[in-house]
């Protein structure tokens, strides 16, 4: 069962366009960082870690994969939320409180509002040009 669930993941992220793996990445880390409060309201220390472990990668990712060069402002600023996501979340991993994890799922879902609204739009402009 879970072959057949890795396998069917794995083929998604090898087919997908870049607009939809940054979807991707934001809704995993989305997930995660729910997981991680989640965590730390049932006082399982080991989970929490994992979780942040894990959105703390995906942060990192999404940071890394930034083009100074063509994002230019845009992209220092979304540095600057990344840093403040990784400040913040490891805030909470030494402190075991939820309350930093809440301002950077706040961030994340913005963020993954704004892209998802910019990738529908994109698609919009790609299908009119089309017809």
């Amino acid at each position: 069962m879970s072959y057949g669930l890795g396998a069917y993941k794995k083929t998604s992220v090898q087919t997908a366009s870049k607009e939809q793996i940054l979807l991707m990445l934001y809704q995993a880390a989305i997930k995660n960082c729910k997981k991680a409060i989640e965590s730390i309201e049932n006082k399982d220390i080991a989970a929490k870690g994992v979780f942040i472990g894990k959105l703390q990668d995906i942060i990192i990712e999404l940071n890394n994969s930034l083009d100074f060069e063509v994002g230019g402002d845009v992209a220092r600023e979304l540095s600057s939320l990344y840093d403040y996501m990784i400040y913040s979340s490891t805030q909470a991993n030494i402190k075991i409180e939820k309350e930093p994890l809440e301002g950077v799922l706040n961030v994340l879902n913005t963020l993954y509002d704004g892209w998802a609204n910019a990738v529908r739009s994109l698609r919009e402009e790609k299908k009119a040009a089309n017809e």
